[in-house]
């Protein structure tokens, strides 16, 4: 599970620079939220693209989320990075205003599409595209909301667990303040993921790790000595969550059906 974390560098940071020429652009833009994943994403855009081609959309919902604002705007200080801030909750009320409903989950929907939305806005603006700040971890187990925070044009962090990232977050300097605060999503005060998960991301990582890389069974994964419901549990988030890993699918009726037959790579595209 550890990582060589200068290798994961270099090879993240091509990657970010390599995707964009291939689709011609020279600027990267990303959500900015205070947390891990969005502070390693903007690093390495920085350390790929250069600060002046590196923009941060800092979204918070009203002040709710205060010191994940400042951690946020720390960031983009630091990296000398152009960082605007958007407050999305004239957006996001103006809707619940007219649809009201009590239920978190879907505002917390509301509010993580309303960040993208604005972000492929500003990435139209700019002529930048958007990197996406996922990880393994969440894609794995559908943690995330399609359409949502799950949109991007590339995504840097996808084959990193959350572990990882944080040990790559550490070889690239980031504060300890970020690389050890709870996860969240910034949905709603006092969300946590790990809450949200049922379990710690050191746990669910080793259970993914097993069941993913070592292509091990539940059961065989359970014989660990993990217990039995928290396999199944992830198992069964992983099964459930595959639509989210794919794009929707297209029914057959042509000869180059895209998805089935057209799957030429950029560099061909005829």
């Amino acid at each position: 599970m550890r990582i060589n974390a200068l290798f994961v560098e270099k090879i993240l940071t091509g990657f970010i620079r390599g995707e964009l020429a291939k689709r011609g652009f020279k600027k990267g833009i990303l959500g900015l939220s205070g947390g891990l994943d969005s502070a390693v994403c903007a690093v390495l855009a920085a350390r790929a693209l250069g600060p002046k081609n590196t923009i941060a959309l800092i979204m918070p919902y009203g002040r709710g989320f205060g010191p994940d604002l400042e951690d946020a705007r720390d960031t983009a200080r630091r990296l000398k990075i152009d960082a605007r801030t958007i407050d999305i909750a004239p957006m996001v009320d103006a809707y619940f205003k007219r649809h009201p409903s009590g239920d978190l989950l879907l505002k917390g929907n509301k509010m993580a599409r309303e960040r993208m939305s604005i972000l492929y806005d500003w990435s139209a603006r700019e002529k930048a595209l958007i990197l996406g700040t996922s990880n393994k971890s969440e894609l794995l187990i559908g943690y995330g909301t399609i359409h949502g925070d799950l949109a991007c044009a590339v995504n840097p962090l996808g084959d990193l667990y959350k572990t990882q990232v944080r040990e790559l977050a550490l070889h690239l300097g980031l504060p300890e303040r970020i690389r050890t605060k709870a996860p969240t999503a910034g949905l709603w005060a006092g969300q946590t993921d790990e809450e949200e998960i049922g379990l710690t991301y050191d746990v669910l990582d080793e259970i993914l790790e097993l069941l993913v890389e070592g292509r091990e069974t539940a059961a065989e994964v359970a014989a660990r000595g993990f217990p039995k419901k928290q396999v199944e549990k992830i198992t069964g988030l992983i099964r459930r969550s595959e639509f989210k890993r794919q794009m929707p699918p297209i029914v057959k009726l042509s000869h180059r059906t895209i998805g089935h037959d057209f799957l030429y790579p950029l560099e061909r595209g005829r």
